[in-house]
Order: C-alpha cells, then sequence, then structure tokens
C-alpha cells in the first residue's frame, strides 16, 4: 500500500496512490484522520480501514495534485552518518562502532518535487540519496528482532547537505550543515512495510541525468532494524518519525574536484520499489528573509 499526501482545491489530506491515480481516502473512508502521522497512531484498524478502501476509487489522478511530503510536520527526523561501508571509504573514514546520529529540524521537510533552496550562505550545497524509514507505534527499547514491527514503511529521501556549515568549526557542525530549510524532501509515498525488503533495495541518485550514486542497502553498516534498536534505547520512537539511514558513495564531496550544486540543477533519487523524488535547486526567496 502507497500512502500519499495530497493537496488538491487547497485541501490537504491523505489518500492511496493505485498506478498513477489516487484513492482519496477521505471520500473512501471519511472517519480515518486525514494527517499520515495521526493515521499511524491510531493503530492497526485505521490501517486495515485504509487498505480496505483500495477497491473505493479512483477519485482522482496524481496530476491533478500536488504530491507533498508523506509525513508534513514529523516530531523527529533521526539521521544517520557515514552508513554506508563505501561512503565510509570514500570519506578516508573508519567505520563507525555505532551508529552516528544527529538530527535534521522539522522545519527542512520538502515536497518529493518541491524545489530546494539555494542562498549565498549555502553555496557548497550537496545531495545524499537516501532510504528512509517512517515509525508507525509509540515505542521504546525495541529489540532488534521485533524492530520490523514499529516500522510502518519506507519512502525515499534526499539529506541535503551544505559542506561548509557541516564542517564548519571542530568537531563538524552536522545538525546546522543539515537542517536548512526545503533540506529534507521525501515521497512520493510511504509505501508500506508489508511490501518492502529494506535491506536489498538498489538506490540511485542522478544530477542533471548523470548518474552520481549507484548502490544497494545491502551495503548499510547498520541496518534499519539496528537502528530502530539503538535509538529507541535512549529515547521513544513516536508515529511519524523519520530515520533517515544513511547515504551512499558518490556525494558531490568526494568528486575530484567537489561539485557542488547550484541553480539550477535537478536532483533525482529513486529507489526500488519506492519511486522517486525530483526536485530543482532554485534561489532562496527574498521574501523568507525577515
Amino acid at each position: 500500500m502507497k500512502l500519499i499526501t495530497f493537496t488538491q482545491g487547497g485541501n490537504t489530506r491523505i489518500g492511496l496512490l493505485e498506478q498513477g491515480n489516487i484513492i482519496d481516502l477521505s471520500v473512501a473512508a471519511p472517519t480515518l484522520p486525514t494527517d499520515l502521522a495521526a493515521l499511524l497512531a491510531a493503530g492497526d484498524a485505521a490501517l486495515q480501514a485504509a487498505q480496505e478502501a483500495r477497491g473505493l476509487g479512483p477519485h482522482l489522478s496524481a496530476q491533478e495534485v500536488r504530491l507533498e511530503a508523506p509525513i508534513v510536520r514529523p516530531g523527529k527526523i533521526l539521521a544517520i552518518g557515514l552508513n554506508y561501508r563505501a561512503h565510509a571509504e570514500e570519506a578516508g573514514m573508519t567505520l563507525p562502532e555505532v551508529p552516528l546520529v544527529f538530527t535534521k529540524q522539522a522545519t527542512s521537510i520538502n515536497g518529493p518535487f518541491d524545489p530546494v533552496h539555494w542562498s549565498e550562505d549555502s553555496t557548497s550545497l550537496d545531495y545524499e540519496g537516501e532510504l528512509c524509514a517512517v515509525i508507525g507505534k509509540r515505542c521504546r527499547r525495541v529489540p532488534r528482532e521485533r524492530a520490523h514491527e514499529v516500522i510502518a514503511g519506507y519512502c525515499v529521501a534526499n539529506d541535503v547537505s551544505v559542506r561548509t556549515w557541516q564542517m564548519r568549526g571542530a568537531p563538524p557542525q552536522f545538525t546546522m550543515g543539515k537542517s536548512w530549510d526545503t533540506h529534507c524532501p521525501i515521497g512520493p509515498a510511504m509505501v508500506t512495510a508489508d511490501e518492502v525488503q529494506p535491506h536489498n533495495l538498489q538506490l540511485r541518485t542522478y544530477v542533471n541525468g548523470e548518474l552520481r550514486q549507484d548502490s544497494n542497502t545491502d551495503d548499510l553498516i547498520f541496518d534499519c532494524y539496528e537502528l530502530v534498536e539503538f535509538l529507541s534505547t535512549a529515547f521513544t520512537l513516536e508515529p511519524g518519525d523519520l530515520i533517515v539511514t544513511g547515504t551512499p558513495s558518490g556525494v558531490g564531496m568526494a568528486m575530484d574536484p567537489p561539485q557542488s550544486l547550484v541553480v539550477g540543477d535537478r536532483v533525482r533519487v529513486e529507489i526500488e520499489g519506492l519511486g522517486h523524488i525530483e526536485n530543482e535547486v532554485i534561489h532562496e526567496p527574498e521574501d523568507l528573509r525577515y
């Protein structure tokens, strides 16, 4: 099941994506929440009701709506650095013994096809195609062998990074370098976990049609279930929280010479079975400034 958040006629709500068409859950199952995080928090019965709506439509074409980030306002965005073996090697770093965790702020969330902002302060802009796991249950101290029970689904993400801010000072400033507004596009849908084998998915990132990253999630150092176990040891995970699991080799910073994104570039990240996101780099709008 592919769950989406979309806006149509000025109204944002959730639906099911089926072969380019949308089943509007506000029509097919009007008693369900209209926010995906709230749907997950409502439990298995709510997800089952959404599943049963698959035959009740379609109501709209995907071309008639604006696809939003599946989780519009996550409570937590937990991101992992150096989590692919080949990426650690290209960065000249030893493999981490425990996950390297940082946060991206909720205001960095962006739609799957919305523009990413560039400014004179972020001239070292880089892409990082990543698999994103969406938490579906409130949980704490989850053992690895049960972690699959608390992951609702998966989507595509781009951990957009401002390298000069990330490397500003010592040690690196991961949160400041990776939390800029619009710098966490995700989508296009949350594909439910029952349809995904998360640790054997091909991931590719293109810049202006040029293949930059081409890897498989089987190169993850700490897989999705290990990450759930590690993170939930320290704090409670809640429905709608995101775990952005790390990027493979091929980032612009590691090229010779390094290649930063510029205005007009288009970055496409695709993951097998999950679809793709594609975002154009634009100047940060002046009207966003105080």
